[in-house]
């Protein structure tokens, strides 16, 4: 299978038909800020859609992380509406994809980085994956892991991770379920292998229609979800002086002064 590789400053496009692969490249964590995240959104709209493309992987071109996050300092007040703006449209981007999607998640694989994973269809990940959402520690909340993280493992897990920003091994998330295989480091790229053809052999047509049918109830209860805490990140979170201290000590590498 040839690859046709087109470069980019923060994504790299790999064309192996029938796969478009989407490498995230911003070493060493691949961080994604936000001319990161519209250059995303844009790649995959413009080129899902093309002929002969029959799924969509998700991958780091590093085998530290996956992507540990976004951008810290566009958390801030001033920033902070855009880039929850831009960052949404791309994980609604993702999740609404015309073609399957597949994350392959090796290292580190946090915050806004979790959140592009779990809204793919699928994820094959390293057994030194580490999932996380440790946005609390910084006087925060993941938005989208709030809306979409309780429909895909026990909710009471998803408050635990959320709540108390505690990772998770790829071990653990293969048995909450919301990582469909784990491979050890060497065995992964045949793992990816076996899964990427158990979806390339059925029908691309019958394939599109079963994942919208099984869409079908989901997709309203997250749209309602995300929109509301989306407006309660924006509207309440960010009145909050423990939001600033907390995004101000993590650049300022101390601990954080949270005063209620």
């Amino acid at each position: 299978m040839g690859a046709n590789v087109e470069p980019a400053a923060g994504v790299c496009i790999e064309k192996h038909c029938p796969v478009l692969c989407l490498t995230i490249q911003r070493p060493p964590l691949n961080i994604l800020d936000l001319a990161t995240v519209r250059e995303f959104r844009t790649k995959l709209e413009e080129e899902a859609r093309r002929d002969g493309v029959r799924l969509v992987e998700i991958r780091s071109a590093f085998g530290t992380a996956f992507s540990a996050g976004t951008e810290i300092r566009d958390h801030f007040r001033e920033r902070a509406p855009e880039m929850l703006r831009e960052f949404h449209a791309l994980i609604r981007s993702v999740l609404y994809a015309p073609r399957p999607t597949l994350a392959v998640v090796e290292g580190y694989c946090l915050g806004g980085g979790m959140e592009l994973a779990m809204a793919c269809d699928f994820i094959v990940a390293s057994v030194d994956a580490r999932f996380g959402q440790p946005e609390i520690n910084l006087g925060a909340f993941p938005p989208v892991a709030a809306a979409l993280l309780p429909r895909l493992i026990p909710e009471k897990r998803a408050l635990e991770m959320i709540l108390t920003g505690k990772w998770i091994t790829a071990r653990e998330a293969f048995e909450l379920g919301l990582v469909n295989r784990v491979a050890n480091k060497p065995d992964l790229e045949e793992e990816v292998e076996k899964f990427r053809q158990g979806i390339l052999g059925k029908s691309p047509r019958v394939l599109a229609l079963a994942r919208r049918a099984v869409r079908l109830g989901s997709r309203e209860a997250f749209e309602s979800g995300l929109r509301e805490a989306e407006r309660i990140y924006l509207d309440e979170l960010l009145e909050t002086e423990d939001a600033e201290e907390g995004l101000r000590a993590y650049l300022e590498k101390r601990e954080p002064k949270f005063e209620n």
